[in-house]
């Protein structure tokens, strides 16, 4: 009863603000001069407004010069309506806009920033387009620029780089999600592999060739033109970068990073974002063990892969503190196949809580560019209010002994500089002389890539030749025979990896990963010998998996286990026989490797639900030594229930959830179907019940066959005082689940009779399928006599149905059933059943009660619980905004008036419940405090409470705490109206800070604020 606690934290008057200023941060130069930095360290201005406005990104092209994304469209894009939002921002338009120039025209541009006198300043600023709609990724090669435009991927071509698009864009890619702003793909940059990667935000789902996912990795080839979700998972991302041996780390709102594995599957919000779109997957990876930093998310991160700053600062990883205003590093430390991350301190402090850097660059001179949206307002923002976009900068983070410098074209150089630009100690060189080289594809350097790849003396020149030798001539079997032999991890890593990304080995190839997987000790490569396992043919795949599993029988590292998994659940459909023959092998149960696989086996093929995978599972189970039986048939019962479950679709979570509208069902969940038992299978089944009839796997087992005599054995466990509570329970969920009538009288029995609560939970669960008109009589004959507990899940029962509901309230009506029993997120449930004689009664007894806030208004309570996150309020400014806009209605320890509830006794505290309140007044009004409309027969309308009546007059005290009188027979109409006299949009015109000023007085104790 959390609203009606609080009651109605109604603010009558609406908050008459002026239109936000424009540009009330610091300038530019007073930032710079505010800002403290780490020792050995400058900062610098690079370029500001009005040449950069709200910038989101940073990136040096071949010239040295910064491009820059000015995100001046942002939230909305234009030209589109909207047509529906979710209380997570989601978004629905009315249309698929056309890719640019032919779509709507939006104010986005990328923009080129030089320093052409070489002061450290920018001087020069051009546009290579503008008009975009929400662009949030650029990346330069192959002739041209690479540009994320959602929902497309875009190449301008720009064969002369004169700046100047050569012609309209090639659509690339389509479907990229663009249902929030602030979740879009982003991030387009090159992998040392010669793909182009990008990751993609929580909240928006990406429909590509057939590939569906929301937050994750994706790729794209430019020549081959290939498309890849690389990995999926890890919350909202936004930035990507990969450290010297290419490992690949992406920024995200988890903090700081997730380091990306191919193929591998990380944790996400699932209430929000759904689940993962492999539900066999049977795991995640969590967030990445850390020092967490004060301040996240991380934005942009980027690995300092230079000399020109202090040791320390070397190859960690550099990011933004959108939220904390800071920029920070963090150094990692291998463990297993993966990292932790330490953080290692503060490198930029802004002092300034509008400082919000969104992305970090490599610079050719060793320093970092940092992009700073600077703005107050940051977090989930109303789409709809007021923006200041004249704002922006970016930031030049350097040695304090470095100078500017100019920088050579690396476009401009032979084929054998580029080769030599590979070992620059600043990898930002490295990076593109390799694209470059992947352009040109000259063979001519081929054999002088060749010899460094295959050197022993030196990890990095190996990488970097077997890198641009990939990107321009390949490798052939005789090189990946031989790289699969070196010295260094690494090299077999990306060998390793190559074969996979060519998804097929030769027989010789295939061999040696095969030996190589007997043999291999270091996670990391045998983490990408699992990950390649699943890209190449089943039989070639599961030789190497076959050799992981007895390599390391005892494997505890954190991820290569799952990895085995996944590479063994990819062939589950497509050769569940090639499978069954390699675990059912008495080899397989001495290997414990091996047996937990064999184990999710018989899940995973028990799931399918189709005749091979049936008899497949048998055999498996038959092959099962007696001390694993207990085990296989679990995983047997799991993957039996599980046959039904299909991919489910985006998740509401938990967020403002007691005052959301109930929903319909999802209407994009799938529910899979699947074929009945072979014979052999449900005689297998019948030995294990019949081994022991009263087991609850057995039984449960016995009920999904079919098998004859099992309903009475379970009825008699389920009956039985003597079994365990929350095994009658469960037995009683698959009662509902299989849908038998016939169980009523004895369900019924369960949920009112002396039973353990947990037994009559369930009990109540299965009844709530019933449409008997007996069950609410007998359900309201115990009422009383059950536990709070039982009462509130048999309200839950009786409120389903319109017809038990109202029997649940003429007993509330006839004084025999307390009104106050009944919390308001079970009675909202009431006003969907639209019943004049169910909403009579609840008016009467407490008042106006709708169905649930919308999800606009859910989303709005969002994003002013944002706004409130951040920073403290100041209680003594919002005690002043509570007497001039609050107090003319409500009072709060002894100042004020009355006309609404007094504040000072209710749960101030609720933060979810009080911003509920103001942003949707009308869900819940208690009958004290219901709003009339009375109209005169002249015409007059006023609204406001009902203070008195008598049979002469009638008294409406309105919301500006003035009281009405109104001679009865001059009175027209005078109805109850499901309005209250709060507005909706009492928060809108307030800034955050004001936000923050007005909470904190009023959940505050009085002693803590100065009069």
């Amino acid at each position: 009863m959390r609203r009606l606690a609080i009651a109605l934290f109604v603010m009558v008057v609406a908050v008459a603000r002026g239109d936000m200023g424009l540009s009330e941060g610091l300038t530019p130069q007073n930032a710079v001069e505010k800002m403290t930095f780490a020792e050995g360290l400058k900062v610098s201005l690079f370029a500001s407004e009005p040449e950069v406005r709200q910038p989101i990104f940073v990136k040096c092209d071949d010239r040295g010069r910064v491009w820059t994304i000015q995100y001046l469209q942002y939230p909305n894009p234009a030209g589109l309506e909207r047509v529906k939002i979710d209380r997570w921002s989601r978004t629905v338009y009315d249309r698929v806009p056309l890719p640019p120039p032919r779509g709507p025209r939006g104010a986005d541009r990328i923009t080129i920033l030089e320093d052409v006198d070489g002061d450290g300043h920018a001087d020069k600023a051009k546009d290579f387009i503008d008009g975009l709609n929400l662009v949030t990724g650029v990346e330069f090669g192959h002739g041209g620029v690479f540009v994320l435009n959602v929902p497309y991927l875009l190449f301008y071509q720009d064969a002369d780089r004169n700046d100047v698009p050569d012609a309209d864009p090639e659509v690339l890619l389509t479907g990229f999600g663009m249902e929030d702003a602030q979740a879009m793909s982003n991030h387009l940059t090159w992998g040392p592999d010669g793909w182009l990667y990008g990751v993609n935000g929580s909240t928006t789902t990406c429909r590509i060739r057939g590939i569906e996912f929301q937050q994750g990795v994706w790729r794209y080839h430019p020549v081959t033109r290939k498309f890849e979700l690389f990995c999926e998972g890890g919350s909202n991302c936004y930035g990507l970068t990969f450290d010297h041996n290419g490992e690949l780390y992406y920024s995200t709102n988890g903090g700081p990073f997730v380091h990306g594995m191919q193929g591998a599957y990380y944790y996400k919000s699932f209430g929000k974002h759904g689940p993962l779109h492999n539900l066999f997957a049977y795991h995640f990876f969590p967030e990445l063990e850390r020092d967490q930093a004060p301040g996240g998310p991380p934005t942009g991160g980027t690995m300092y892969l230079a000399d020109a700053f202090p040791e320390p600062y070397r190859g960690t990883f550099i990011a933004g503190n959108f939220l904390g205003h800071t920029v920070s590093w963090w150094r990692l430390d291998s463990t297993g196949s993966t990292v932790h991350a330490a953080f290692g301190g503060v490198l930029l402090d802004s002092h300034d809580a509008w400082f919000g850097p969104t992305d970090v660059c490599l610079a050719p001179d060793g320093s970092m560019y940092v992009s700073d949206f600077y703005d107050e307002r940051t977090a989930h923002p109303d789409p709809d209010a007021k923006w200041d976009r004249s704002n922006g900068r970016i930031f030049k983070l350097a040695a304090a002994s470095v100078e500017p410098a100019q920088v050579d074209d690396v476009a401009s150089l032979t084929s054998e500089a580029l080769v030599d630009l590979l070992l620059h100690p600043n990898h930002w060189y490295a990076n593109r002389a390799r694209v470059e080289l992947a352009r040109r594809r000259d063979t001519t350097v081929a054999k002088r890539l060749r010899a460094m790849a295959s050197q022993t003396a030196d990890s990095r020149t190996a990488l970097e030749g077997l890198w641009a030798l990939h990107a321009t001539t390949g490798i052939d079997d005789a090189l990946t025979l031989e790289l699969l032999r070196h010295p260094f991890p690494y090299v077999r890593f990306w060998t390793i990896r190559f074969v996979g990304d060519r998804n097929e080995a030769s027989p010789k190839v295939a061999r040696q990963l095969s030996q190589l997987a007997a043999k291999e000790t270091d996670p990391v490569v045998r983490g990408q010998l699992a990950s390649t396992a699943k890209r190449l043919s089943a039989a070639t795949g599961l030789q190497i998996v076959d050799s992981l599993l007895n390599a390391a029988p005892e494997d505890a590292d954190p991820r290569v286990p799952w990895l085995i998994w996944w590479a063994i659940e990819a062939n589950a459909v497509s050769h569940p026989q090639l499978l069954v023959d390699m675990f059912a092998r008495d080899a397989t149960w001495a290997n414990p490797a091996a047996k937990s696989n064999a184990l999710r086996l018989v899940r995973r093929i028990a799931t399918e639900g189709a005749p091979a995978a049936y008899h497949a599972c048998l055999k498996l189970l038959k092959s099962t030594p007696p001390a694993e039986l207990a085990a296989a048939h679990e995983q047997l019962r799991q993957g039996l229930a599980e046959r039904s479950v299909g991919l489910q679709g985006i998740g509401q979570g938990g967020l403002f959830g007691q005052h959301a509208a109930s929903a319909a069902g999802d209407p994009s969940a799938e529910v899979r179907r699947y074929e009945p038992l072979p014979d052999e299978l449900k005689q297998y089944i019948a030995g294990v019940w019949q081994s022991k009839p009263r087991d609850a796997v057995g039984l449960e087992l016995a009920l999904r066959a079919g098998l004859d005599g099992v309903y009475p054995t379970m009825k008699a466990v389920v009956l039985s005082s003597d079994v365990d509570a929350q095994q009658r329970a469960t037995l009683l969920g698959l009662l509902r689940e299989l849908k038998r009538p016939e169980a009523l009288p004895e369900v019924m029995e369960l949920a009112i009779g002396d039973h353990p609560e947990a037994v009559q939970l369930a009990a109540l669960q299965v009844l709530a399928d019933g449409d008997n008109p007996e069950i609410a009589t007998k359900l309201l004959a115990h009422y009383h006599s059950m536990s709070p507990t039982v009462r509130s899940r048999t309200r839950d029962v009786l409120f389903a149905r319109p017809v038990s509901a109202l029997e649940y309230l003429k007993l509330v009506d006839l004084g025999e059933i307390a009104a106050e029993e009944a919390p308001l997120d079970q009675l909202s449930r009431l006003a969907s059943h639209k019943d004049e004689t169910i909403d009579l009664l609840v008016r009467k007894h407490w008042g106006s009660i709708g169905p649930g806030s919308r999800e606009e208004q859910l989303a709005t309570m969002r994003r002013y619980n944002n706004d409130l996150r951040p920073g403290g309020g100041d209680p003594v400014n919002g005690k002043a905004m509570f007497i001039k806009h609050c107090a003319i209605c409500h009072q709060l320890h002894g100042e004020g008036n009355k006309i609404g509830p007094d504040l000072t006794s209710a749960n101030r505290q609720d933060r979810e419940a009080l911003l509920a309140n103001i942003v949707d007044p009308s869900a819940v009004i208690r009958r004290e405090y219901m709003n009339y409309v009375l109209v005169t027969d002249s015409g007059l309308a006023v609204s406001g409470l009902l203070a008195e009546q008598d049979g002469a007059t009638v008294t409406i005290l309105d919301a500006r705490n003035q009281r009405i009188k109104v001679p009865r027979d001059e009175i027209e109409s005078l109805e109850e109206s499901e309005v209250s006299l709060m507005p909706e949009r009492l928060l809108g015109g307030l800034t955050p800070q004001e936000l923050r000023d007005l909470f904190a007085y009023v959940q505050e104790t009085p002693e803590t604020v100065t009069p």
